[in-house]
């Protein structure tokens, strides 16, 4: 299963958080989060970082050309779609980064809003389950309803499971819903970008005693 840290802003913590287990690093690029980093401070972060961890870039509601150049220049492998992204602008961002994974983040307000991933399997590589909040996209500490999910939510395509995640609950929602991957960026934070290293190692702690968790 993959274990992805989102919203890092020290490179110290990068490399501490990938020995700990992570198999990805999120870092956010959108100006306004608290979790902002620059396209240096995503480069000195990844440098030292092994090449099987997938580093992800998140943006929300930004140009092509923006992006294009932030993964270029910064060396990530993945970008995360936030906002309001169109199908169609996931198909035209696949022809700019043909081998960068495109991961489409959708932040649930209902059980019928699932409904709209499925306009996306086509031009996307993995989707993201967040939870809705009205004016933040995304590190809101919130949770999904995992038991309705797991009723509701069977796609085609692999993905992660965010909002609230935390080393407390996160054994409970693996045993509710089966996700392709896990997401948490709030759940092991001391404050926005500040990650909690003693939380991570116990979230990681408590997943190698989950017999679903593998090195897929």
């Amino acid at each position: 299963m993959r274990v992805k840290i989102c919203g890092i802003t020290q490179p110290q913590q990068s490399i501490a958080i990938a020995s700990l287990g992570a198999t990805a690093l999120g870092f956010i690029c959108v100006p306004d989060s608290p979790r902002y980093v620059t396209i240096a401070q995503i480069q000195t972060a990844i440098t030292p970082i092994s090449q099987n961890i997938d580093k992800i870039g998140v943006f929300a509601n930004t140009t092509i050309s923006e992006i294009s150049q932030v993964v270029t220049e910064s060396g990530l492998t993945g970008v995360q779609l936030h906002g309001e992204e169109t199908p169609e602008f996931c198909h035209q961002l696949r022809q700019f980064l043909p081998q960068v994974e495109i991961i489409k983040a959708f932040r649930v307000r209902s059980l019928e809003h699932l409904q709209t991933t499925r306009n996306y399997t086509d031009y996307v590589d993995t989707l993201l389950l967040d939870a809705y909040h009205p004016q933040q996209l995304g590190g809101t500490g919130q949770t999904l309803d995992w038991y309705q999910l797991n009723q509701e939510f069977s796609p085609s395509l692999p993905w992660f499971l965010a909002g609230g995640l935390t080393p407390d609950n996160i054994l409970t929602a693996l045993a509710q819903i089966k996700p392709n991957g896990i997401d948490l960026s709030s759940g092991v934070e001391h404050s926005p970008g500040h990650k909690n290293l003693a939380k991570v190692a116990l979230l990681f702690e408590r997943l190698a005693n989950w017999p679903v968790v593998s090195s897929q």
